[in-house]
């Protein structure tokens, strides 16, 4: 190699090369370097605090009429030059410390540096991905990183497309090839394409072995999980593999969703010695909406798990975002019913749609769902599941009670059963598990609303059968194992599908069909009887005198 005299002048990359071999280990100095926080309005989002401008007083004040920007003395007092939030700026700098604590020299592997991050809603995590991956790559040759999110939305759309715009906007944009198809969204430098680079996965765990054999023994191997409370346990673990040579790194950021599987054990439990834990509350994040997290509060509850995963950054009280609590589930199975005479009789009947589910009849009467028997088939065609419905109403004709409301699952083979009932002259009310929900404010479907109208019964004032009672146990592991989340347009609840559900759990996991019964009797609102039951004769009579039971027909 030929020598060069200091007296010559650096090339521009040359000097930016020197310049970033000297943030090595300052990834937040590397962050107010690499990009134009004075210049580039769009990035003059967050004011650094005091303590992190007088660390760097050169970045300018969004107000181009603020004296500062041209006032040296005022300048260097002025408090609101721009750059990341305060918590991100610990965040890097602790990184940073990690990273000297390491010194890595280049051939002997070290300790990995492992950061697992829970946070609250819109702090701004997909932009200290980006510059995560940036800084690792700028200043580390040769490194290879993957990067994932929880769905392959939010993978190509927010994580990947942030580094994107990053990238664009950064002093090194013209060494690195960025990529964004949607099978390929690649990182990589020019003239080392696979060597140096970074790559972005899906986590579906069929793609596992995509995440194992990321080694670079002479540089850093590191993966950043985004919306990591999502990611199969699985790809954590093979992710174990890359983390043994070099000077590995893992990032995993995501709100606490759930309170199992590995992001949690990684914050919270059996692996949480090996991380550097932070929890990131989004009312201390500046470009988070306040008013917005105080209706929340407001309406949830300081202590709600609501608030707790969206607002908080810390794990719910419930499992996994259990949609109906444990603790709820056991109260209304210890509660015993009160005598109210004048309170309506509700049948839900929840029609079998595959093989291994049941059809289910469930009545209710007002608030004790446990007095009378949960009836369940199986293998039945829709005359079958009809003729079981009438037995069932003719049973509380029988001892004065003529049913309020019949709601029946009105979707797949369930429309023959509500057509078959109405053409036999009994008043049915037909309901659709996907169809609109009444309160569309709050929920996605009617399911969700049915669902969660039965919650709050649940929680307050609903009997549920005991333990002990048939079908009790069952009837707990259907209403506690269902999970929910929120849509992306409008916030709104969404139960997870049955199918997701099977799948999630396993093998040992059952179609919710009797919570699904019971639900069916909260799909609308029904109203007290006029007289009390038990004093009247039958008010409903059958207009046909067809019995598809009787075998004279």
């Amino acid at each position: 190699m030929t020598d060069v005299s200091r007296d010559t002048p650096l090339s521009d990359d040359e000097q930016l090369a020197e310049d970033l071999a000297g943030f090595y280990a300052d990834p937040l100095g590397y962050v107010m370097y690499m990009w134009p926080w004075d210049t580039e309005s769009a990035i003059q989002l967050v004011e650094l605090t005091p303590e992190y401008y007088k660390r760097f007083p050169g970045a300018k004040c969004i107000n181009s009429s603020c004296p500062g920007n041209n006032d040296t003395k005022h300048s260097k007092a002025h408090d609101h030059a721009h750059g990341l939030d305060q918590w991100a700026c610990e965040f890097l700098d602790q990184l940073g410390a990690d990273i000297k604590e390491r010194n890595f020299d280049g051939t002997h592997a070290v300790q990995p540096i492992q950061y697992t991050t829970s946070s609250g809603h819109g702090i701004g995590k997909t932009v200290l991905v980006a510059m995560l991956i940036k800084f690792i790559a700028d200043t580390r040759p040769f490194s290879r990183g993957i990067v994932t999110a929880n769905t392959s939305d939010q993978l190509r759309t927010k994580t990947w497309a942030g580094l994107g715009m990053w990238h664009r906007l950064s002093l090194t944009s013209h060494w690195f090839t960025y990529t964004s198809g949607r099978n390929a969204m690649s990182l990589y430098h020019n003239d080392f394409k696979e060597e140096w680079r970074c790559d972005a996965q899906t986590c579906r765990e069929e793609n596992s072995e995509a995440f194992a054999g990321l080694h670079a023994a002479n540089s850093t191997p590191y993966y950043i999980f985004d919306e990591a409370s999502a990611v199969p346990n699985s790809i954590f673990e093979v992710r174990e593999g890359g983390t043994t040579d070099g000077e590995p790194m893992t990032f995993d950021f995501g709100n606490p969703t759930r309170n199992s599987g590995r992001f949690f054990d990684n914050c919270k439990g059996k692996f949480k010695k090996d991380y550097r834990v932070l929890c990131v509350d989004s009312r201390n994040v500046q470009i988070t909406n306040k008013d917005r997290i105080d209706r929340w509060i407001a309406a949830y509850g300081e202590d709600s798990d609501f608030v707790k995963v969206r607002v908080k950054g810390e794990f719910p009280s419930v499992g996994s975002m259990q949609f109906i609590g444990t603790a709820d589930v056991d109260a209304a199975m210890e509660r015993e019913p009160v005598v109210d005479r004048y309170a309506p009789l509700i049948i839900g009947v929840d029609v079998a749609r595959f093989g291994d589910d049941d059809t289910v009849i469930y009545p209710r009467i007002g608030n004790d769902a446990r007095s009378f028997p949960i009836e369940r088939y199986k293998g039945l065609d829709t005359i079958q599941v009809s003729g079981k419905v009438i037995e069932c109403i003719r049973r509380f004709r029988a001892i004065g009670m003529d049913p309020s409301a019949v709601f029946v699952d009105g979707g797949g083979i369930g429309a023959g059963v509500v057509d078959y009932l109405r053409h036999l002259g009994y008043d049915i009310l037909e309901v659709q598990f996907g169809g609109g929900a009444t309160d569309k404010e709050v929920y996605r479907f009617k399911s969700d609303e049915m669902w969660g109208t039965m919650r709050e019964a649940i929680a307050t004032k609903l009997v549920l059968p005991k333990l002990t009672d048939k079908g009790g146990v069952e009837l707990k592991d259907q209403l506690t194992q269902r999970e929910f989340g929120y849509t992306i347009q409008g916030n709104k609840v969404h139960l997870e599908s049955k199918k997701d559900m099977k799948e999630r759990l396993g093998g040992e996991a059952a179609s919710p069909d009797i919570a699904d019964a019971l639900a069916l009797t909260y799909a609308q609102e029904v109203a007290p009887l006029r007289v009390v039951a038990g004093e009247r004769t039958a008010g409903k009579l059958i207009t046909s005198e067809f019995d598809p039971l009787d075998g004279k027909y």
